[in-house]
C-alpha cells in the first residue's frame, strides 16, 4: 500500500474565474459566426479567402497541438497515482468494472436512441440534393475496423510510440500495468509515485496556461467552418442538423437524469463545473481539447481523483456518447437518401457491430467516417453518401464532442458515488 505524506491537491492558477472564461469561449463563438459569415459573403470564393482561411486554421492547430502535448503525460501520471493510492488490484478491478458496464450501457442506449430518432424522422427521405454517384471517393483512408486493428490500437509496442501519437487506449494500457506494479511494491515505488503526483500538478499548471489561447481557437475555428461555407449550408442541411442535435439534447437529457437518481441535486453543481471544458469541446470540434479542463473542473466539482484518474482515460476509449449516436444517425440517413430501406433485424445487427468496431480506430483521423464507411460496406449501401455529410461534419462534430463531455463528466461522478469517493 503507497502512503502518500501530503494529499493529492490541485495547485490554483492566476487564470480567469470559471464565469469568466466561459463568458469568454462564448463570445468567440458567437464572434466567430459573425465573422465568418461576413468573409463569406464579402471574399467568398476568392484566394483572399484562402489566405484568411489558413491563418485561422494555423491559430486552431497550435491551440490543438498544445493540448495535445499535455494529454500523454498527464493521462499517465493522474492513472498511475490514482492506481498506486488505490493500493491494490481488487480495488482497480472493481473500479474498472462500474466504469465499463456504465460504458457499454450508456453506448448502448446512444445507439438506441439514434436508431429511434432517425426512424421517426426520417431525415434522409426529405433530401433534395443531387446524390453522389455510387462510385464517387469519399477521400477517407481505406482502414476497415478489425480485430487486427483493434489490438494494434489497444496494446501498445512501445509506450514512446503511443505517447508520441497520443494513442489514449495504448497509455491507459501501459499505465495500468505501471500503475498495479507501483501498488504491488509498496514503499519501494514510494519516490516513483511522488514524481508522478509532481508532474501532475506540474501538467495541471501547464492547462492553465494553454487554456488562456482557448478563445482565440475557438473564434478561429468556427469562423473557418462558416468562411468557407457560410450559413447557407446549416439550412440546407437545416432538417438533418436539427434533428441530429434534438437528439443529443435528449441523449443529454436522458443521461442527466440517470444521473440525478444518483447524485442528486450535485448534478447542477456538476453541470456548472463542466460547462466551459464542453463549450470547448464545441467550439473546437474536438473532446480531446477539453480533457485536461475536464479533469481539473470534476476534481474540483469534488469526484475522488483516483477514480477520476482511471475512469476519464478509460472514457476517452469506451465512452463516446455523441459519437456512438453519429454513427447511427449517419448510416440510417444515408440508406433514406439513397431509398434503402433497412429491416429492423439489419438494423439491430448494426448497432451491435457499431458498439464493437467503433472501440477499433482510436485515434486515426476522422475515426467517425472511417467506422461509418466501413458500416455502409457491410450492409450494400454506397459509401459515396458520406460525401453529404462531409459538408456539415465540422457543425455535427461539435456537438458530438461536447455530448461526449458531457457523457464522461456523468460517468466518472456516478462511480465516484458508487465508490462513496464523492466530496
Amino acid at each position: 500500500m503507497i502512503i502518500l505524506t501530503k494529499p493529492f491537491k490541485f495547485m490554483t492558477f492566476h487564470t480567469p474565474q470559471p464565469n469568466r472564461q466561459t463568458l469568454y469561449v462564448a463570445i468567440a463563438l458567437a464572434l466567430g459566426i459573425l465573422v465568418g459569415e461576413l468573409l463569406s459573403l464579402t471574399v467568398g470564393g476568392t484566394e483572399t479567402l484562402k489566405q484568411i482561411v489558413g491563418i485561422f486554421a494555423a491559430l486552431t492547430d497550435i491551440f490543438l497541438r498544445l493540448v495535445k502535448m499535455i494529454i500523454a503525460p498527464l493521462v499517465f501520471s493522474t492513472l498511475v497515482v490514482g492506481m498506486a493510492k488505490m493500493g491494490d488490484i481488487h480495488t482497480v478491478g472493481r473500479v474498472g468494472i462500474k466504469a465499463m458496464v456504465w460504458f457499454f450501457s450508456a453506448s448502448i442506449f446512444s445507439l438506441l436512441l439514434g436508431m429511434l430518432l432517425v426512424n421517426v424522422f426520417e431525415p434522409g427521405s426529405s433530401l433534395h440534393m443531387t446524390l453522389p454517384e455510387v462510385g464517387a471517393k469519399t477521400g477517407l483512408p481505406e482502414t476497415a475496423p478489425t480485430l487486427s486493428n483493434f489490438v494494434s490500437h489497444m496494446f501498445p509496442k512501445s509506450i514512446i510510440e503511443a505517447m508520441a501519437s497520443n494513442e489514449i487506449l495504448q497509455i491507459v494500457v501501459f499505465s495500468m500495468f505501471f500503475g498495479v506494479a507501483c501498488a504491488s511494491l509498496g514503499e519501494l515505488a514510494h519516490p516513483t509515485v511522488k514524481l508522478l503526483d509532481s508532474l501532475t500538478h506540474i501538467m495541471l499548471k501547464v492547462t492553465g496556461y494553454v487554456m488562456h489561447t482557448a478563445p482565440v481557437a475557438v473564434f478561429s475555428a468556427v469562423a473557418s467552418v462558416i468562411a468557407q461555407n457560410g450559413i447557407g449550408v446549416l439550412l440546407s442541411y437545416g432538417q438533418f442538423i436539427g434533428e441530429f442535435y434534438l437528439g443529443l439534447l435528449l441523449l443529454c437529457g436522458a443521461l442527466g437524469c440517470v444521473g440525478f437518481l444518483i447524485l442528486g441535486s450535485k448534478i447542477l453543481s456538476l453541470i456548472r463545473h463542466i460547462r466551459e471544458p464542453m463549450l470547448l469541446a464545441f467550439g473546437t470540434a474536438s473532446s480531446e481539447s477539453a480533457y485536461p479542463k475536464l479533469l481539473q473542473q470534476l476534481e474540483r466539482f469534488g469526484c475522488d481523483e483516483k477514480v477520476c484518474g482511471l475512469v476519464l482515460p478509460l472514457g476517452y476509449s469506451f465512452n463516446l456518447d455523441g459519437s456512438m449516436m453519429y454513427m447511427t444517425f449517419a448510416v440510417l440517413f444515408i440508406a433514406q437518401a439513397y431509398g434503402i430501406d433497412m429491416a429492423l433485424g439489419d438494423q439491430l445487427i448494426m448497432l451491435l457491430t457499431l458498439l464493437f468496431t467503433s472501440k477499433g480506430v482510436a485515434g486515426v483521423p476522422r475515426a467517425s467516417l472511417i467506422v461509418i464507411a466501413a458500416t455502409l460496406s457491410m450492409f450494400h449501401i454506397p459509401e459515396a453518401g458520406l460525401l453529404l455529410l462531409l459538408a456539415v461534419d465540422q457543425v455535427l462534430d461539435m456537438g458530438r464532442s461536447a455530448t461526449n463531455v458531457f457523457g464522461n463528466s456523468i460517468a466518472a461522478a456516478v462511480v465516484s458515488r458508487w465508490e462513496k469517493a464523492l466530496r
